[in-house]
């Protein structure tokens, strides 16, 4: 039987790891098909592994209300955050800086909680918060000017994921936990299907291509972004509060750039290591900062 501590270690590795493989899985497909034809069929097999897996331990029946906001968190979490990275990465923006952009939420999530959790909101979390601004600048502009062909709206698209999965973690966090996570885990992908199915018939984006690869990395998106990413992702929520699971996700940008490095020949630069360490600085000034009673709130 493991101990908390030991079940907390185990639950951030895996985190770390599968959410990770999110942005080498992105580069993997697009490679193949459109981000809309990735997407829809990356959904399309989850719920099936999903859906079998509910149906094979007889879940009870869930309440309409549950349903619907655990579609609600689907559609933002998943739904609006990765279309908004798999576009991101098909324009050009290398993984590892799609990584680190959307890895903002951890100084985001701990910055906002003041207002929208009821806790204290001090000026050195601000700080923190300016500070990773300044990092994602620093690795933003090294790609740009080192050979990246995206285009700036394309580097928007990743502030947007930021905006879209913060949204959805705080809903989930002001819940009451009424379902297990497998199940809010497929309903949440379930809907995802359907919306990106829907917008797949309608551009013309259904038709897979038939090639081995792009197989191979929808069952790595299925598998390890879709089940695994979300699944410890949530996991972790539950475990802990918004600012710890928000903070893991900025471990993810060094592993991502490794995986880009080994498997792409991708470049990790001066100005990406500078970045890097200064979004972990305001990362650390935001965690060590614990507000007392009674403090000011900004």
């Amino acid at each position: 039987m493991l101990s908390k501590k030991q079940t907390n270690f185990l639950a951030a590795v895996g985190f770390i790891v599968m959410w990770s493989s999110g942005f080498i899985g992105a580069r993997l497909s697009t490679a193949e098909a459109s981000s809309m034809t990735v997407l829809m069929w990356r959904f399309i097999v989850a719920t099936i592994v999903l859906g079998g897996w509910w149906v094979w331990k007889q879940r009870k029946k869930l309440a309409m209300k549950a349903v619907i906001s655990q579609a609600t968190i689907g559609l933002f979490a998943q739904g609006g955050y990765l279309y908004c990275v798999f576009l991101s990465v098909e324009h050009g923006v290398s993984p590892g800086t799609s990584s680190l952009i959307t890895t903002l939420q951890p100084i985001a999530a701990a910055a906002l909680a003041g207002p929208i959790l009821k806790e204290s909101t001090t000026a050195k979390q601000w700080g923190g918060l300016f500070l990773g601004i300044i990092g994602v600048l620093f690795v933003v502009y090294e790609d740009l000017g080192t050979g990246a062909q995206g285009p700036l709206w394309a580097y928007a698209l990743s502030f947007l994921a930021v905006i879209s999965l913060v949204g959805a973690t705080f809903y989930e966090k002001s819940r009451k936990n009424s379902v297990g996570l497998s199940d809010s885990l497929l309903i949440q992908t379930a809907i995802s299907a359907l919306l990106f199915t829907v917008i797949g018939l309608t551009t013309d984006s259904v038709i897979p291509p038939a090639t081995k690869g792009f197989w191979v990395a929808i069952a790595w998106l299925a598998g390890f972004s879709s089940i695994g990413g979300y699944g410890f992702y949530w996991l972790n929520l539950k475990l802990g509060s918004v600012t710890r699971v928000s903070s893991l996700l900025y471990l993810t940008p060094p592993v991502t750039m490794l995986w880009a490095f080994l498997m792409f020949g991708d470049r990790v630069g001066f100005l990406t290591i500078c970045g890097m360490t200064i979004c972990l600085l305001g990362v650390l000034v935001i965690r060590n900062d614990t507000p007392v009673e009674g403090s000011k709130q900004i």
